[in-house]
């Protein structure tokens, strides 16, 4: 019994980012979830998570170029993000 190749999932697909998101996470195709932990390695490595509240990101200027405000949720990093992958 022969098993089929496995279908590479949505998320798991190779998505080119945009100008703005390759200046965060690099210019290379990267799979949604690749961009994600990259975009989290950026937001500790230099301390943007609000102190008073951990669940939101102040975005210095690179980030804001990417996600359109100052001030976001962690919730909404992923919707926002996308936006940047093609």
């Amino acid at each position: 019994m022969t098993t089929a190749p496995k279908k590479e999932s949505a998320f798991m697909k190779a998505l080119k980012p945009s100008a703005q998101l390759a200046a965060v996470v690099g210019a290379d195709p990267l799979p949604r979830t690749e961009v994600i932990k990259k975009l989290w390695e950026y937001i500790k490595a230099h301390n943007l998570q609000n102190p008073a509240n951990k669940r939101n990101i102040l975005c210095d200027a690179k980030l804001k170029a990417v996600l359109g405000k100052d001030e976001v949720t962690m919730f909404e990093l992923t919707g926002l993000a996308g936006k940047h992958l093609s």
